[in-house]
């Protein structure tokens, strides 16, 4: 069994119960044994949609990187993701941040996630699961990493006050 870091963010309809019907479909590919605290997150990139919401999942599947990708895709397109323009508004949007510690690149997925190091709104909800995590790739944890992020006003991370239960 693989022990996966999974980014999960909605910012479309009910976003609670997104997350919340998300993590039920991940349940299908193996066991959810850790979930972050969920943040509300401004947007990035595309500035014109509403805010994220964002949480981390640890997933421990016998699915191997490229087929848990696929699954993942089916996942996101049954619970109504649509395909939008890049950085776009979303449903749901289930990213692979760790698969163990394998450094993968391939045409088709990045592992670890290329850009995870830069986005609070992926190292603060992994960090409340996965903080002594050493990313393979830098050789430094994940709560280093998170610590190593410059203050932005654009980028601020706010714990939610919604329940997942």
């Amino acid at each position: 069994m693989a022990r996966v870091f999974l980014g999960l963010g909605t910012n479309l309809g009910d976003r609670a119960g997104n997350l919340r019907m998300a993590i039920k479909a991940l349940s299908e590919l193996g066991d959810v044994s850790g979930l972050s605290r969920v943040y509300e997150t401004a947007p990035l990139y595309d500035l014109d949609q509403p805010a994220f919401l964002n949480m981390a999942a640890c997933l421990e599947t016998d699915l191997p990187p490229l087929p848990l990708l696929n699954r993942l895709k089916q996942l996101e397109e049954e619970l109504g993701r649509v395909a939008s323009r890049r950085y776009g508004p979303r449903h749901i949007d289930l990213d692979i941040l760790l698969y163990d510690d394998l450094v993968l690149d391939s045409e088709n997925l990045s592992i670890p996630h290329p850009r995870m190091a830069e986005r609070r709104f992926a190292l603060a909800p992994l960090a409340d699961i996965a903080g002594p995590v050493v990313h393979p790739s830098t050789g430094t944890t994940i709560a280093q990493l998170l610590a190593a992020l410059p203050d932005s006003p654009d980028d601020r991370v706010e714990v939610s006050p919604l329940s997942l239960s």
